[in-house]
């Protein structure tokens, strides 16, 4: 290396700050950038993975997947896409929804409260044993 070459990487270094300056600091290193895509990869996976299996749940499935499409859009430009697309989606959904009058807004969450009983009810019954609607019935003398 000459010495022109190591005051080049010193400036380099010097404009780089914070977490864009640091990822590209990893990218210019011969397996940097292989590492890092790798990493991303895993890291994003693991949370898109997460998030859909959290969605049937109560919770924060989507915005599990929405982070994780997030983070996967740092380093490949299918997620980018995947993510606006996501974005734009929600967004039609959002101001359809408010275009609505208070009956379509009402069924929309009673739909909403219905499937996310079922699928606790479900989760509990079929993971756990736990029949809380013959337990509920049973409650009330009914079962």
């Amino acid at each position: 290396m000459e010495v022109g070459d190591a005051d080049a990487v010193k400036e380099d270094a010097a404009r780089r700050s914070g977490l864009r300056g640091w990822r590209e600091g990893i990218r210019a290193t011969p397996g940097g950038s292989l590492a890092l895509k790798i990493g991303v990869g895993v890291a994003g996976a693991v949370l898109v993975i997460g998030g859909l299996i959290m969605v049937p749940f109560p919770g924060p499935g989507w915005l599990v997947v929405f982070a994780g499409f997030a983070l996967l859009a740092t380093e490949f430009v299918w997620a980018h896409r995947v993510l606006q697309f996501g974005k734009r989606t929600l967004a039609a959904w959002t101001d359809w929804l408010k275009r609505q009058g208070w009956t379509v807004r009402i069924l929309v969450l009673a739909v909403t409260l219905v499937a996310a009983g079922a699928i606790v009810w479900l989760g509990l019954k079929v993971g756990f044993g736990i029949d809380v609607v013959r337990m509920a019935l049973s409650y009330l003398g009914m079962a």
